[in-house]
């Protein structure tokens, strides 16, 4: 099976295997004999279809002036629906599997990242408004399934990592306990709520979930020892197992939630991992919002909020730094000893991404601060190249620039001029594929990684939209 990190071959043709950043590479490119003809599979053969999100799709090109800009929003807005989900009922309530794109399982993270721009149509759209219920309903089963693992097979069966040195069981693809995980699936139960009104979703599994997902965050506090969790895997990438016989570093326990991996999979280097923590604040106040207006649960309310007090203020704490040279910054990763990494990955929650979650304001100073640094060579994995700069991670290596940084960046910008040149670059860094990809070479965007990566196809399309709907379709330009 495809493996996430994995270069995947490009185009409509196979090319001869090159071997680049330690794995094997195909490269290669044709464009239809009509270049900007829809890549969309065929009506019969796409997965879902929302009656809301093909007039969208109508609307917003009509807006665009620049075909190729055009074209790429009809590709990737609905790339999600098209390929990526499986829709039915299960115990009597609607279930949706969302798969990753060329990964056959379904992340909590890209799940939810990958419905998201969709969730402003349900109210326009019973059937996609059941789909996204589906999908939080499918949620609950999985943390309830095992609230430290990261992604899921559709049924009860072995998956690809029953090797790992973990609590493997059937029905998990992968064990690797990142705190997003769980953010993720209060981030859109929230706001389908918010949205939709539909109060069906937070059913008895929905609350069990929920629960579990705060007694995991306070065991990973780690005031009360290591708690359960601990991960090996025998491999040659250091950042797949974890050390110190599956515990990760020491971390002093300051009140921060240590997340194992990060939201790229990757270990952490040291386990407070700072965008997280902060996403889990945000988390837990939204869940305490839905205890006190919907389930009447006062006492629950109580604990998460004090909870999301005890980690926001370990982070004004610990995971605020006095960089030398650009001032108060979030660290990316602290111990609670005094450790700190500079740096940011470009996998969402990243320190770039922190107020498109609601963690921040954009015009936080340390915020701004901190976008300073990582948008910058002081960043370990910024880049810059002949045809473009962003920011990568360690996950895919030097020199691999992911699109999804670019999209953020344009995503919590003010400035029209950045955000035009966010545009531009994605639209000229696409391989002339029509789609956005995991990451491609700085030098040379022909050389990409994963082909079929629903998140970053939606996250793009999402961005579109979001500059149509705010009258900036002059910043649609090549």
């Amino acid at each position: 099976m495809t493996k996430r990190r994995d270069f995947i071959k490009k185009g409509t043709i196979a090319m001869a295997g090159l071997s680049f950043a330690g794995t094997n590479a195909t490269w290669g490119s044709i464009l239809p004999q009509d270049k900007f003809a829809t890549k969309r599979p065929p009506v019969g053969e796409r997965n879902f279809t929302a009656e809301a999100v093909e007039k969208t799709i109508t609307a917003t090109k009509a807006k665009i002036k620049d075909a190729k800009l055009a074209w790429m929003f009809e590709n990737c807005f609905p790339n999600t629906l098209d390929t990526t989900v499986d829709a039915g009922t299960k115990n009597g309530k609607p279930d949706t599997f969302v798969i990753t794109g060329d990964i056959h399982a379904m992340w909590l993270r890209d799940s939810t990242a990958q419905v998201w721009p969709y969730l402003p149509l349900a109210t326009k759209d019973e059937k996609l408004k059941t789909l996204l219920a589906g999908v939080i309903h499918r949620q609950s089963q999985c943390v309830l399934l095992d609230p430290y693992a990261n992604a899921f097979n559709k049924e009860l069966t072995p998956g690809e990592w029953m090797s790992d040195k973990t609590d493997m069981k059937p029905g998990l693809h992968e064990r690797k306990w990142e705190i997003d995980s769980l953010c993720y699936t209060v981030r859109l139960a929230y706001h389908y709520w918010k949205t939709t009104g539909d109060v069906s979703v937070f059913d008895a599994d929905w609350k069990k979930a929920v629960a579990a997902i705060v007694d995991t965050f306070k065991a990973q506090q780690r005031k009360n020892g290591l708690g359960p969790y601990k991960f090996e895997r025998e491999t040659t990438r250091q950042l797949d197992t974890l050390s110190n016989d599956g515990w990760g570093q020491p971390l002093k326990p300051v009140g921060l939630i240590n997340s194992s991996f990060r939201p790229s999979d990757d270990a952490t280097t040291y386990g407070f991992l700072i965008p997280s923590n902060l996403f889990a604040v945000t988390s837990l106040k939204q869940l305490a919002e839905i205890s006190k207006s919907v389930t009447k649960d006062e006492a629950f309310a109580k604990s998460c909020l004090a909870l999301a007090d005890e980690v926001d203020g370990a982070v004004k704490k610990y995971g605020v730094v006095n960089h030398p040279k650009y001032g108060k910054v979030y660290a990316f990763e602290v111990d609670g000893f005094g450790n700190a990494t500079y740096m940011d990955d470009a996998n969402v929650p990243s320190l770039l991404g922190l107020p498109y979650l609601g963690c921040v304001e954009k015009n936080d100073t340390i915020y701004q601060n901190t976008r300073k640094l990582i948008w910058s060579t002081d960043n370990p994995y910024f880049f810059q190249g002949k045809a473009a700069e962003g920011i990568g991670g360690p996950h895919i290596g030097y020199d691999m620039i992911w699109p999804m940084s670019i999209i953020m960046r344009a995503m919590t910008s003010t400035d029209d001029k950045e955000i035009a040149w966010c545009i531009k670059t994605l639209r000229n860094t696409d391989g002339e594929t029509g789609f956005m990809h995991e990451s491609f070479h700085k030098d040379d965007p022909s050389k990409f990684t994963r082909k079929w990566f629903a998140w970053a196809n939606t996250l793009f399309g999402e961005l579109i939209l979001k500059l149509v709907n705010e009258g900036k379709t002059q910043l649609l330009v090549g």
